[in-house]
């Protein structure tokens, strides 16, 4: 979809529709004038004064780098800077470009222009664009069909029916808990679900509404995909990036669910629903959180209903937002001991994550060894589960096999033997792995 920018009025708002319901590939087009990037003269002289205070004296290609617009508007607003005396030419650079530096009183004004606002980098997008962006990249757009699930899982093993009860709950869209004893691979499976939808979307480096910027793309959950190649144009202040799979556990308090404002820098970081859009938010370890799990799903409750939330700006304004992402609540416990039947209706798929049986336990153990680079022995595997799992009736985990093999290498690694199944490995190592620590449960 080629988004074609004239500021925020209704005239684009309707064109940027049109394109979305037209069913068009998502794709930010470069903009040509300052009309179409959608921001203010003042703001965008702001920006560039603020990064010459940062960064020193730059050339103007170097300043159309670091605000991702394109160099003849960057050129052009340099040159209103220098009418002003804001800013000077310091030398003459290749391809009739300057360097450009402050004034002294383009300092004074930088600094004035700093003390508001601390933001330098790539240049904000509206938030009417991002919303239009997250609606026509949302991963429900289109059903997922069993093959799709199975090419997700190719490498990972599930049993037919964990497989056959993922997949509705996928196209409900809705989320779904999963639920389990720990160690059954319930992270991997809230990623793999992710991957389901398509590798890549466009997300924004932050957008503004109003005078607020809000920063959204976070290195912790948006691993930058391949960009566009040389010649491609696009608006340089998206970049692209695999489908996030934002995963939380009990850490989260409710200040992460909300716009949270810096009044030192004047700048705010959007909340993790918002950087999960497009993607999938697991929640894990649910019901042991510092916040409780009433608060939390009453919190939710109506964006779960309505697929959008509103967020409270610094400022007292409140903004929709999309809420378009697969939630998964990933526990040990009971989901119907944790909350009402009002929730559970929101999220009417519970999908327990059950212990493997032996022969999937075997299947775990060649995957393990696959990726680790060892050749795989079921008879190794027939010797650990008669030794150590069969006679204490030790529960069997899809983390095991993993677990196991890790040590063997380390093992390994630590005498200079070869990397193998072998049963003696399994016995140096099983002093540490199946020694049980007593929790705070226990007492």
């Amino acid at each position: 979809m080629q988004l074609a920018r004239q500021g925020q009025s209704q005239g684009t708002d309707a064109a940027l529709l049109n394109a979305l319901l037209a069913g068009d590939n998502f794709w930010p087009s470069d903009p040509k004038s300052i009309q179409e990037l959608g921001l203010s003269e003042p703001f965008l002289e702001a920006q560039l004064c603020r990064i010459l205070l940062s960064a020193g004296n730059l050339t103007g290609r170097s300043l159309a780098t670091e605000i991702c617009i394109s160099f003849r508007i960057v050129e052009l607003l340099m040159e209103r800077l220098r009418a002003r005396r804001l800013v000077t030419h310091c030398g003459s650079a290749s391809l009739n470009d300057y360097v450009y530096g402050l004034t002294e009183e383009g300092r004074k004004r930088a600094q004035t222009f700093h003390s508001e606002c601390a933001y330098t980098g790539p240049a904000p997008v509206p938030l009417m664009d991002y919303v239009i962006s997250v609606e026509a990249q949302a991963i429900g757009d289109e059903p997922i069909r069993r093959t799709e699930l199975q090419d997700a899982f190719y490498n990972v093993s599930v049993n037919d029916d964990l497989f056959d009860m993922i997949g509705p709950a996928v196209n409900s869209g809705s989320g779904m808990f999963l639920y389990g004893a720990p160690g059954n691979g319930k992270s991997t499976l809230a990623h793999r679900i992710t991957s389901c939808f398509g590798q890549e979307v466009w997300l924004p480096y932050a957008v503004m509404d109003g005078r607020e910027i809000i920063t959204l793309f976070d290195p912790a959950y948006h691993q930058q995909g391949e960009q566009p190649g040389e010649g491609s144009t696009f608006d340089r202040r998206w970049v692209r990036v695999r489908r996030p799979t934002v995963v939380v556990g009990g850490e989260l308090t409710m200040s992460n669910l909300e716009i949270r404002h810096d009044p030192v820098t004047n700048l705010s970081e959007a909340p993790l629903q918002m950087k999960s859009n497009c993607g999938c938010l697991l929640i894990d370890d649910f019901g042991r959180q510092r916040i409780s799990p009433e608060d939390l799903l009453n919190r939710w409750i109506i964006p779960l209903e309505n697929r959008h939330d509103f967020l409270t700006l610094s400022t007292g304004k409140k903004i929709q937002v999309p809420f378009e992402q697969m939630i998964i609540f990933s526990t040990n416990l009971d989901p119907a001991a944790l909350v009402d039947e009002a929730f559970l209706r929101r999220i009417p798929y519970r999908i327990e994550v059950k212990d493997p049986d032996e022969r999937e336990f075997q299947r775990l153990f060649q995957i393990a060894a696959e990726r680790l680079g060892c050749v795989y022995d079921p008879e190794s595997v027939e010797y650990l589960l008669a030794t150590y799992y069969r006679p204490s009736g030790r529960a069997l985990r899809r983390c095991h096999a993993r677990d196991l093999l890790l040590q063997v290498r380390n093992y390994c690694t630590y005498h200079d033997f070869p990397f193998e199944m072998l049963p003696q490995y399994f016995d140096a190592i099983s002093g540490c792995f199946f020694t049980r620590v007593r929790t705070k449960d226990d007492v």
